[in-house]
């Protein structure tokens, strides 16, 4: 029997350790029918920055952001002289901008700053005389056109047009300014405009219950990443709730046996989190602090004259740059870094090299690209220095990675992800980059590092008895394009 039919749902900030415990404790029909059917992955690694877009985007092309070109959430375009965010805080999408930030989430992002010399899953899928299906997921470039229709509302407060053509899938939801179904439950402004799981069950089970599922569906769920923030890294509450929704979506199938029969099911957590101590003064690192008195650009105001450094900040990672490198060399930024023992790593490149080092270190790291030492990925590098700065193994040629999982190629990626003078910074777990209107989580949990409680993610995968070359995003691509034409 063929099974020809892919059906992905991202389940946001889904974690191993929380889904045992919710297993445990809670009645989860759904979650334990696909662990009774399936192959468990509990340690899928994540790109760096673990920020969604970049998250997605990986995912999508099958690269790191070295190649795909979306950094992060938040980071300073050099050709645009500006910063670009897609969504950290609404405070700071106020300050810069709120329409032009809008545009660029919803139109920008996949039609501009995604690199089009790259192929995403959807656009892949089409040439193969195949449809796919975007819901809800942010990154979602494919072959066709779809047109976004602003709601009233929106427009009112908001300079944008009624309408904006879209490079996406043939089914394509994303949010209530796309939509499948007739249906107008839970897309309303207060639902955030469908962005939401039960839009997002919704919208896919009108595609199951009309028999229109795709050789390719990317159903992305939202909203369990808010209660992981508030409430720390082991709430389980959201995940009892995504196996009620995730109830509804099988329940649309004629059974729960044949919704598994007829199709490949991989269920995935996009990234980890990290608990964030509850002491606010030690929690926060506040970036205005440890680099004063560089002068920093102002959300508000944009980049002015007399600016010397811009923040991106993503949480608990941030890109850091020098809007002049013969004022503000980037070895003087990273001084400023080391001083502050809370910061656990410290990156940037210097001519061929990358140079790594902490906060309270003096030791540092040196390592490029194609030399005689081989990491887990069959990935090769020459090092130089203190191999602890990343808890690396080193057993003659071979490499192998402790507490911070593909450490080398994500560096290497986020460093050469987009043009400019920078250093990408993490902190150690418990604590968080804050900025001029950064959100905070202090007592519950965030993400952005490079540290393994932001970047192993579980994966849930049905109907096949093969998986990717290995256990990280970055690799799934090539299988799940070979799944839509495995045969069993």
């Amino acid at each position: 029997m063929e099974k020809q039919k892919v059906i992905m749902v991202m389940l946001d900030t889904l974690m191993d350790k929380a889904l045992q415990l919710a297993l445990k404790e809670e009645t989860l029909p759904a979650l334990e029918y696909f662990m009774d059917h399936a192959d468990y992955y509990p340690d899928v690694v994540t790109p760096f920055p673990a920020m969604s877009v970049n998250v997605e985007a990986t995912l999508l092309t099958g690269e790191y952001c070295d190649k795909h070109h979306l950094p992060a959430l938040s980071w300073y375009s050099k050709q645009d002289n500006r910063i670009i965010n897609y969504g950290t805080h609404i405070m700071e999408l106020l300050k810069m901008g709120l329409s032009r930030s809008v545009y660029d989430v919803i139109y920008r992002l996949n039609n501009e700053h995604l690199n089009s010399d790259v192929k995403t899953i959807h656009e892949e899928i089409h040439e193969r005389g195949k449809e796919s299906a975007s819901i809800n997921p942010l990154v979602h470039r494919g072959a066709s056109l779809n047109t976004l229709t602003m709601p009233p509302l929106m427009r009112f407060f908001l300079s944008v047009d009624k309408t904006v053509e879209v490079r996406s899938p043939s089914k394509f939801v994303y949010g209530s300014l796309n939509k499948l179904s007739p249906l107008k439950k839970y897309s309303h402004l207060w639902n955030k405009c469908g962005f939401n799981n039960d839009f997002s069950v919704q919208e896919f089970s009108h595609l199951v219950k009309n028999n229109e599922i795709p050789a390719f569906s990317f159903v992305y769920l939202p909203d369990h990443d808010k209660n992981v923030h508030k409430h720390g890294p082991m709430e389980i509450k959201g995940i009892k709730k995504m196996d009620q929704q995730i109830q509804t979506i099988l329940d649309s199938f004629p059974t729960w046996g044949d919704a598994l029969e007829n199709n490949i099911w991989i269920l995935i957590g996009d990234n980890g989190q990290s608990r964030i101590t509850s002491d606010r003064q030690h929690a926060s690192v506040d970036l205005r602090k440890v680099l004063n008195p560089l002068k920093i650009t102002k959300l508000r105001k944009g980049v002015q004259k007399d600016d010397q450094i811009v923040l991106g900040i993503n949480l608990r990672s941030c890109y850091i740059y020098s809007l002049n490198i013969d004022e503000v060399p980037l070895t003087d930024i990273v001084e400023k870094l080391k001083v502050d023992s809370r910061i656990e790593m410290i990156a940037w490149k210097k001519a061929d090299w990358i140079h790594v080092t902490s906060g309270g270190n003096e030791g540092s790291l040196q390592f490029k690209e194609n030399g005689n030492m081989k990491d887990v990925y069959n990935q090769t590098w020459d090092l130089a220095g203190d191999y602890s700065i990343l808890d690396l193994k080193v057993d003659g040629n071979n490499i192998e990675f402790g507490e911070f999982p593909d450490a080398l190629k994500r560096i290497h990626s986020s460093l050469y992800s987009h043009k400019g003078d920078f250093v990408v910074t993490t902190v150690k777990p418990e604590h968080e980059f804050i900025g001029e209107s950064t959100p905070t989580h202090v007592g519950g949990a965030s993400h952005g590092g490079l540290h393994k409680n932001d970047t192993l993610i579980p994966m849930i995968v049905t109907g096949t008895s093969t998986s990717p070359d290995y256990l990280r995003v970055v690799d799934l691509k090539d299988w799940i394009l070979s799944l839509t034409n495995f045969k069993v």
